[in-house]
């Protein structure tokens, strides 16, 4: 019942991906609209995208956070790094990213690096291969980020203490 009032309280980190004016042509000229794209995370690894279409730049991107946080996934960040290396692909586009050393920052691209920003990885290293399309980059990413696999869970897969996994 009260899903919608826990996502207000929270402090959420909002980075507008795309913006873009898109233009229907009717009988008396081009209508004009907005289309947004939008990434919204706590920085403690919960993390969402969102894609809104208004008549107004302002709707638009509401709209498109709104979306993002219901489409919120939980990302496990070891010591401020990824624990595992990720290579996945959505239609055209390629990502790679790789677990990273204290104090190497964020090396990745525009799209790639607002996620992970808002993600709240320090420490990561990426490459985006194939398509530049600022969304199908974005899915690329989350697709990966989904398909992550989990410390807690990977443990009890295999039977082992969590200590016995990661050393």
């Amino acid at each position: 019942m009260d899903q919608g009032r826990d996502n207000k309280d929270k402090d959420y980190v909002e980075k507008l991906i795309r913006l873009n004016r898109v233009a229907k042509v009717v009988k008396g000229g081009r209508r004009f609209s907005f289309s947004a794209m939008v990434v919204v995370g706590d920085r403690n690894g919960n993390v969402g995208y969102g894609f809104g279409k208004a008549n107004d730049v302002s709707e638009a991107i509401r709209k498109s956070v709104d979306r993002a946080k219901r489409n919120m996934i939980n990302v496990p960040v070891k010591n401020g790094t990824l624990p595992h290396e990720i290579n996945t692909t959505y239609k055209s586009s390629q990502v790679l990213l790789k677990p990273a050393a204290p104090g190497t920052g964020i090396i990745a691209g525009g799209h790639v690096r607002a996620v992970m920003e808002a993600v709240g990885v320090r420490d990561v290293l990426s490459k985006s291969i194939g398509s530049g399309n600022a969304v199908n980059v974005v899915k690329t990413v989350f697709r990966g980020l989904v398909e992550m696999l989990d410390a807690k869970k990977m443990s009890v897969n295999r039977g082992k203490s969590l200590k016995e996994l990661w050393g």
